[in-house]
C-alpha cells in the first residue's frame, strides 16, 4: 500500500519498499537534520562519491575481519564487560548493551583507549551517546538547537581526546609501511586506518574523516546494542510461552541466531526509511514519484507485510517460514546501494539449510544474547523496563534484568 502524507509518499508494502531501495535516483535523507554528525558520512553520500568511500571501506569488512572479531576477540570483550555486572547480580541491559557493543565499536572504528580505566571508558560512552543523539536528532523531543550545540562542542573535545592520538598512532604505521618495515596484514583493520590510507584519493577533509569515525562508533554501538536488548525483551517472553525452547536458548546458537533476525524484523533500528527523488521515478507496482519529492519507507510495515511474512507477521516467531529471496531481517538493513556495510557483522550470515556451526558466522548479537542467557539473564519484578522519553523512536530506556540466576 502507498500512501500520501504531508506531501511525503508513503511506502509501506515490502515489494514497493525494496524496489525503491534498488532505485538510484532516490537519495537518503533520513538524517537531513543530524549533519553535525552525519554530514558526508558513507550512509549519507550518494552516486560516484559514495561508490568510491563504500569502496575503500570494504576492504576492511570481509569475512575474515568478522571472524576475527567474532571468535578471537568479542568473546573476551563480553567476559570483561559483564563481570561487574555479574558480580552485582543485575544489570540495566540498555546501558549494558551500549557499553558492550561500545568495546567492540571501538576497535571497529579504530578509535585507541590507552589507558583502559573504566573512567576513560565512561568518558568515551558519554561522547557515543552524545554522537548517537546527533545522528537521531530528528526524532529528539528536546530542544534541537541547544542539541546541535552541545553534539559539536562534543566532536571538537572527542577528537581532542581520542582521535588526533589514534590517528597520529595509525600515521606512524602507515609510514612504516609505505617504507616497507610492515606488511599490510600488521596494519589495524579498523575504518580510521582505512580513511588514512585512502585520504588523498578520496579528498577527505579531517572534519569529514572526523565524522565517520564517529558514526561507525555510535552506528556499530547503537543499531546493535538495541537489537541486543529488543531480543532478550522478545526472547524471555517466548520461553516463558514455550518453556520447552529454554535450552534452545543456551545451546543451540541457530536459534537464538534465528531470534535475533526476527527481532530485527519487527524492530527495525530506524523505523523508516526516507529518501528523495533527483528525478521522476516508476516503481514497478504503478507508483508514480515525481522529482523532489520525500519517500518515506514505512519499514514497521514493510517488515509485518501479511503477504511476505504470513496472516502473522505482527508476532515474534522464529519458526517463521519465508518466501524464497526474502532475508529473515526484512529489509532492516535496507537494500540496494545502501544495504548495512556492517550487517554480517552483526547479524551474521543467513545459515543455508546444511550451514556448519563450527564455521557458520552467526554474528555479534547473536554471541553476547547467547551470553547472556548462560549468564541466567530474569526479568527484575521489582523494576519493570521503561521507555525512553527523550526521542519518538520506540527505544527501551531502561531495562533492569537480574543475572546469575
Amino acid at each position: 500500500m502507498t500512501t500520501t502524507e504531508t506531501s511525503a509518499i508513503v511506502l509501506s508494502s515490502f515489494a514497493d519498499a525494496k524496489d525503491a531501495y534498488r532505485q538510484k535516483e532516490l537519495r537518503q535523507s533520513l538524517y537531513d537534520e543530524g549533519e553535525v554528525v552525519m554530514a558526508d558520512v558513507l550512509v549519507n553520500l550518494h552516486g560516484a562519491e559514495h561508490r568510491s568511500r563504500r569502496r575503500a571501506e570494504n576492504r576492511m569488512f570481509r569475512r575474515e575481519t568478522f571472524d576475527r572479531y567474532e571468535r578471537d576477540l568479542f568473546p573476551g570483550v563480553i567476559e570483561q564487560t559483564l563481570a561487574p555486572h555479574l558480580e552485582a547480580g543485575r544489570a540495566d541491559l540498555v546501558h549494558l548493551g551500549h557499553e558492550l557493543m561500545l568495546n567492540l565499536a571501538a576497535l571497529t572504528a579504530g578509535v585507541d583507549r590507552p589507558e583502559g580505566t573504566a573512567e576513560e571508558n565512561r568518558r568515551l560512552y558519554d561522547y557515543m551517546m552524545l554522537f548517537i543523539q546527533g545522528a537521531t536528532l530528528a526524532h529528539s523531543t528536546q530542544d534541537k538547537d541547544e542539541q546541535r550545540a552541545l553534539i559539536l562542542q562534543a566532536l571538537v573535545d572527542w577528537d581532542t581526546e581520542f582521535l588526533t592520538p589514534s590517528a597520529q598512532h595509525r600515521r606512524a604505521l602507515l609510514n612504516q609501511h609505505t617504507a616497507g618495515e610492515l606488511d599490510d596484514e600488521d596494519l589495524p583493520k579498523d575504518v580510521l586506518t582505512t580513511l588514512l590510507r585512502h585520504e588523498e584519493e578520496l579528498e577527505l577533509s579531517w572534519e569529514v574523516i572526523r565524522r565517520e569515525v564517529a558514526f561507525f562508533l555510535l552506528a556499530g554501538a547503537h543499531t546493535s546494542a538495541t537489537a541486543f536488548v529488543r531480543s532478550i525483551d522478545h526472547i524471555l517472553s517466548w520461553v516463558q510461552e514455550h518453556p520447552d525452547d529454554a535450552s534452545r536458548v543456551t545451546g543451540d546458537e541457530m536459534f537464538v541466531q534465528r531470534c535475533i533476525h526476527e527481532t530485527v524484523r519487527l524492530n527495525p533500528s530506524s523505523p523508516v526509511g526516507r529518501r528523495r527523488a533527483l528525478a521522476p521515478i516508476s516503481l514497478k507496482s504503478g507508483v508514480e514519484i515525481p522529482e523532489g519529492a520525500t519517500v518515506v519507507i514505512d519499514l514497521q510495515a514493510v517488515n509485518r507485510d501479511p503477504a511476505v511474512f504470513g496472516e502473522d507477521a505482527e508476532a515474534f516467531n522464529p519458526y517463521r517460514e519465508l518466501p524464497a529471496g526474502v532475508a529473515p531481517f526484512g529489509l532492516s538493513f535496507a537494500a540496494g546501494m545502501h544495504v548495512c556495510i556492517g550487517q554480517d557483522l552483526a547479524a551474521g550470515v543467513v545459515p543455508a539449510a546444511d550451514a556448519d556451526p563450527d564455521s557458520h558466522l552467526f554474528g555479534l548479537v547473536t554471541v553476547a544474547v547467547q551470553h547472556m542467557f548462560n549468564a541466567g539473564v530474569a526479568t527484575d519484578p521489582d523494576h519493570p523496563p521503561q521507555r525512553d522519553s527523550n526521542t519518538a523512536r520506540p527505544y527501551w530506556g531502561t531495562y533492569p534484568v537480574l543475572l546469575g540466576g
